[in-house]
């Protein structure tokens, strides 16, 4: 018995159980029930509850004694006794199915609906009778007061047949374009149906005139719905005089509870007066669910109302003992690949099934320390045990240890005295998400050497010596749970009273003699540093200047440097500005540049001596060439 639970609302599948692969011979099939257990005791309420193929519609009679199926193929009727949990006669038919209802407190009187427009009439003796509707049919009920049959189907006319007289009368002429389903209230017998367009439509059968139209598409659409098609209706229900529901093409409406069933569903059927759901499927077999929170179990299966109480916490799923569900990867896995295709691999959706003793095997010989790994973790699952039993200490974060301590320490405290009196609760720093960084990061580590921490906590000093004994025991003991796991020898912590001082004399005296030591600490670095002043020897430094440059000043060499750390831009803007760059256009249009190369002190120095040099020669030759003049001419010197 499997269990399913949606909305708090629990679901017992009857007809889960133990299943067995399709592909199985009969003879294999009762071969296994013969020698395996589970497959004797799984629930069958009813035998051979199922059909060749597929099953398509499903009803119960009046009295609940019997239960009506459709299936295929080839199309047949089954009738099911729940006294005798079994099967009663099974008819074949000429068509499939598409609704049928029993008119009748038992299954003497039975109106079938075909698929090719047949309505087809059995009696208890078999069939009765065959007619034919004008249009495809899609649902039908019965008006007992006035013996009249109406059926909906695609088109706009309900048509009415009247058992009594035994002819058609006249149609009922709706607005819709078709219509899906119908329903007649057996208080007062108003008619309804169900258009394509979303809307139900209320008829009198006395006066054969519409009383009502209800929009259900118009009022199901809302803003946070999201809807690709027009809602039609697709189930119709009378509870009452005065309750009816309405169930859409798209789903809408508040959910009870859902059904996952592993096929899907043609038609649904409540046991009247219970919780039991009868559900057709696109399978062989039908399905069988129990919900109690919709009503008692039927009174010919009551042992599900103690069944159910003692396999409440125990859910059963589907399940291959024998066999062993792989795919593809696990056969690549495995090395078995090459065995695909051969009868030791059934393929099944999405993989294949293969003996659960060849898989052992075959795992076996691939990984030969499974068992060894098994057994580790055997071990370690009894250590882990083991451990829960002895007394736990207290897990600290890595950051701020102490300081973690002494906040645990405290909320125990605080949780000591509201068992006293009603105090306030404050929230934890310590599972408060704003601090937790405090006690990750170990930027935030609390420096208990700094001047600050010890003027501020002078007392500090006895209550934390307390606490690093209690650190140095949980450091011990998750040492020794890492070092030896196998180990389930522990002590446990002793307690220790923490006890603290109020005396304002103490707390004074511990003030000056903090202050003192931090004074004599200060002291010493003091000298520490004087001495290595003393023992310092300034030396010389000296800056080498590359070649071919002058020394000039600082100061050059920041301008320089700051014209290098400019854009190509904005130096050709200080060049132009200076005029040792000039842009010119050329006569293709393009842009000249022309450099006037910056010349250095130096150089600039140099070629004024040159000039100068050359200037005194001049001025030697012109003296030198006038001396000459003279002597020739014999005149003496002055």
């Amino acid at each position: 018995m499997q269990v399913s639970s949606l909305n708090e609302v629990k679901i017992y599948s009857l007809s889960c159980g133990k299943s067995l692969p399709e592909w199985l011979s009969d003879r294999k099939k009762r071969a296994l029930q013969k020698k395996d257990v589970d497959v004797r005791r799984r629930i069958e309420l009813i035998q051979d509850f199922e059909m060749p193929t597929v099953c398509t519609t499903i009803k119960v009679s009046k009295d609940g004694q019997y239960i009506l199926a459709t299936g295929t193929y080839k199309p047949r009727v089954r009738c099911y006794d729940t006294y005798q949990l079994s099967l009663k006669f099974e008819r074949c038919l000429d068509s499939e199915v598409v609704t049928f209802e029993i008119l009748s407190d038992d299954y003497s009187k039975i109106v079938f609906l075909h698929n090719d427009r047949y309505i087809e009439f059995h009696s208890q003796s078999g069939f009765y009778y065959k007619t034919r509707i004008p249009k495809f049919g899609r649902d039908f009920s019965y008006h007992y007061p006035s013996c009249d049959l109406y059926f909906v189907g695609a088109s706009s006319e309900v048509y009415r047949l009247n058992l009594e007289q035994g002819r058609y009368l006249n149609p009922l002429q709706t607005d819709a374009a078709e219509n899906n389903v119908c329903d007649i209230n057996m208080v007062h017998g108003l008619f309804a149906t169900g258009t394509v367009e979303g809307r139900v439509e209320c008829w009198d059968p006395r006066t054969r005139r519409r009383v009502g139209v209800l929009d259900c598409a118009l009022s199901s659409v809302t803003a946070d719905s999201e809807i690709s098609t027009l809602p039609t209706i697709s189930a119709l229900k009378f509870h009452g005089a005065l309750n009816m529901a309405v169930g859409t093409s798209t789903g809408q409406g508040k959910i009870f509870t859902s059904l996952e069933p592993e096929h899907d569903l043609n038609d649904v059927c409540l046991y009247p007066n219970s919780g039991m759901l009868l559900t057709a499927n696109e399978a062989p077999k039908m399905g069988i669910y129990y919900i109690p929170v919709l009503g008692p179990a039927p009174r010919w299966c009551s042992f599900l109302d103690n069944l159910t109480e003692e396999l409440e916490e125990n859910p059963e799923s589907t399940v291959y003992d024998d066999y062993k569900f792989v795919t593809k990867k696990d056969l690549e896995n495995l090395g078995l690949t090459h065995l695909i295709g051969s009868p030791f691999l059934r393929a099944y959706m999405h993989g294949f099934f293969m003996d659960i003793r060849l898989y052992h095997k075959v795992k076996s010989m691939v990984n030969p320390f499974a068992y060894e790994e098994y057994r580790k973790d055997r071990i370690r699952q009894k250590i882990e045990e083991t451990r829960a039993q002895r007394v736990q200490l207290k897990k600290l974060p890595k950051v701020n240890k102490e300081l973690a301590l002494k906040l645990i320490e405290e909320e125990e405290e605080k949780q000591k005295s509201t068992w006293k009196k009603k105090v306030k609760s404050l929230p934890n720093i310590l599972t408060d998400d704003r601090f937790k960084v405090m006690f990750e990061n170990p930027d935030f580590q609390v420096d208990e050497e700094s001047e600050e921490f010890r003027l501020l906590n002078p007392l500090v000093s006895k209550i934390s010596e307390k606490r690093r004994k209690k650190l140095r025991l949980l450091e011990q003991q998750e040492l020794r749970e890492k070092e030896e796991e196998e180990e389930l020898e522990g002590k446990a912590s002793d307690a220790e009273s923490s006890e603290s001082s109020d005396d304002e004399k103490a707390w004074v005296d511990e003030v000056r003699k903090q202050r003192r030591l931090l004074q004599q600490e200060e002291r010493a670095k003091r000298q520490e540093r004087l001495k290595e002043d003393q023992q310092t020897v300034l030396q010389p430094q000296f800056y080498e200047i590359k070649a071919g440059e002058e020394f000039r000043s600082f100061k050059d060499s920041a301008t320089k440097q700051k014209l290098m750390n400019k854009t190509l831009e904005d130096r050709l803007k200080l060049e132009a500005k200076n005029g040792t760059l000039s842009v010119s256009d050329t006569t293709v249009g393009s842009k000249q540049l022309t450099f006037t190369l910056k010349r250095s002190e130096q150089q600039k120095k140099q070629q004024e001596a040159e000039k100068l040099h050359r200037q005194e020669r001049k001025k030697l030759r012109r003296s030198a060439g006038h001396l000459r003049s003279r002597h020739r001419r014999g005149r003496p010197f002055h």
